[in-house]
């Protein structure tokens, strides 16, 4: 079958003007170098990051107009004369930071972002280096597997980086976006305990099934690092917290880590600027630490480690189209969601 020339794809064209800096156009389908493979994207999935690159506030560097979208899964349809490592027919995930093959983040690697300095997934057919993409478990769907590209591999990378998680351990996760929920399916998989902030009941009870062994109702119970803290053994304190609200909830966090914990900082829904000293990592003799995302080796542990555990990735039972991806921003935007927002892409 022959390929198309043209496809849809979506592009942030601007910042600092919300979602009117993403704009659908139609462009060429791109061909492959010689280490390069065309893969025909069929499943993606936003993140906060996504949102905050039109507004303005993603804090990392960005190349404008750029094709949007980090995570992406799909199917080999073309490779390079030099292509090794796939062929036709293949199936393949995208890796977020292209250059960050192992060990450490390095300045050229945090270059390397799909959907921030390189184009991304949110369009039909997407070149990528052969070191670009990743297989893509048997076990999942393209769309599932799409979401394991920033949040599940941040999760990975944030729970067995540095510092990894141990059985018996405890990790708390805040809220039910999909670097949390992920946080939590590792977790349960490596034989810890895990608490979980959230602000509804009804999320409560879905965190309870995928596994939570406690639920805090941080509306409720403002005071819920203290709370989080009483839940661990010996009430010693938090061993990995998985901290996603930033200004709203560094202070909580500091109180439910244990000695010598760790603190991961994925993001800042709650805004980016601490209210707490750093020197309080003293007082409370943590590590807290930046996470952003992981390498190619870390993503083909934990794609392993998925398929080996048939962890099944949280997607929100509203699935968007290609064409509709402005209004998945607005959902996700509005905090509709429970897990991963996906797009099918046909």
């Amino acid at each position: 079958m022959s390929l198309p020339t043209t496809q849809k794809q979506w592009f942030v064209k601007s910042t600092g003007k919300g979602i009117d800096g993403l704009v659908l156009e139609s462009g060429p389908v791109p061909s492959p170098g010689e280490n390069e493979v065309l893969v025909k994207v069929q499943g993606a999935s936003l993140n906060y990051r996504d949102l905050a690159i039109p507004r303005g506030t993603y804090p990392f560097p960005l190349a404008l107009p750029v094709i949007a979208g980090s995570d992406g899964a799909g199917v080999v349809v073309s490779v390079g004369s030099k292509v090794t490592k796939w062929k036709k027919g293949d199936r393949v995930t995208t890796l977020f930071n292209q250059a960050h093959q192992f060990g450490p983040i390095t300045d050229v690697a945090c270059k390397s972002g799909l959907g921030g300095t390189l184009d991304g997934t949110l369009r039909q057919y997407g070149v990528f280096s052969q070191d670009g993409v990743v297989r893509t478990p048997e076990t999942l769907s393209d769309v599932e597997s799409a979401t394991l590209v920033c949040a599940g591999l941040t999760s990975w990378n944030a729970l067995f980086g540095l510092k990894p998680l141990l059985p018996g351990q405890t990790v708390l996760v805040q809220g039910s976006g999909g670097v949390s929920v992920f946080a939590l399916q590792f977790a349960k998989a490596a034989g810890a305990r895990v608490i979980a902030t959230t602000s509804s009941a009804d999320k409560a009870e879905k965190l309870k099934k995928l596994g939570a062994d406690h639920v805090i109702n941080y509306r409720e119970d403002p005071n819920w690092g203290e709370t989080a803290r009483k839940l661990t053994p010996e009430e010693a304190g938090v061993d990995h917290i998985i901290e996603v609200g930033g200004k709203g909830t560094m202070t909580q966090s500091l109180k439910a880590v244990k000695y010598e914990g760790i603190i991961s900082i994925i993001g800042f829904l709650g805004g980016a600027q601490p209210k707490d000293s750093i020197m309080e990592t003293l007082n409370r003799i943590c590590t807290v630490r930046g996470v952003f995302v992981g390498s190619r080796a870390q993503m083909e542990d934990m794609m392993a480690a998925v398929e080996a555990n048939n962890i099944r990735p949280v997607v929100d039972e509203k699935v968007f189209t290609l064409a509709k991806a402005r209004d998945a921003y607005d959902y996700m935007w509005d905090k509709k969601h429970f897990g991963k927002v996906g797009i099918k892409i046909e």
